[in-house]
């Protein structure tokens, strides 16, 4: 999964410096659909005595940004639930639902040409829910968190553009089994998203 997630990393910023942007004005709104694979890092801390990994999910995404300022624009994110299965010790152990919307400032890279890369910083909060395990009521605590972005926009006509784009985001939630603290799942995911951007 490491190898992977580097690989599209790679991309996304060979992408980013190797090409050329257009402008976004101030007052310029983007809506964005698409699907976003949120996949957590490898080893994902210590529950019950145990290490536990949580799984990788593919799920629609959906972006508004509004530009604040000439090529500076603030973005929120949204999905449908990610469904996650979580294995403790190699054995699974249940499954949780989440959604995390995230607001970024992003800063879009002036350089003339139909790729446009961009850069962001952002918030992120992550609601766990439908938490389900055959070892007892398990419980995730909701998690508020920083987002980091790389993306870049290709221009396939004046309103339309092609939109891929990689996110680090910090989740670290305390988690329960039965009401006893049982430890802290640390996911920390990647997520890569590809998306059709339209400006109005």
């Amino acid at each position: 999964m490491t190898r992977i997630k580097i690989s599209v990393f790679t991309l996304l910023a060979s992408a980013a410096l190797a090409f050329p942007a257009l402008a976004q004005s101030a007052g310029d709104m983007t809506l964005g659909f698409g699907l976003a694979s949120v996949m957590p890092k490898d080893g994902n801390g210590t529950l019950a005595g145990a290490a536990a990994d949580v799984g990788n999910n593919v799920r629609p995404s959906i972006t508004f940004e509004y530009f604040i300022r000439d090529n500076l624009g603030v973005e929120v994110l949204g999905a449908l639930p990610f469904k996650h299965d979580i294995y403790l010790g190699g054995a699974f152990a249940g499954t949780t639902k989440q959604l995390p919307p995230t607001v970024s400032l992003n800063y879009h890279i002036p350089t003339g040409g139909k790729f446009t890369p961009f850069v962001g910083v952002g918030l992120n909060y992550t609601a766990f829910f439908e938490e389900s395990s055959a070892l007892g009521d398990l419980k995730i605590k909701d998690s508020w968190g920083l987002a980091a972005t790389l993306g870049a926009d290709y221009a396939i006509s004046d309103k339309g553009a092609l939109r891929m784009e990689l996110r680090y985001v910090d989740i670290d939630s305390d988690v329960t089994l039965d009401g006893a603290p049982i430890g802290t799942v640390e996911i920390d995911p990647l997520v890569a998203g590809v998306s059709y951007v339209m400006k109005f």
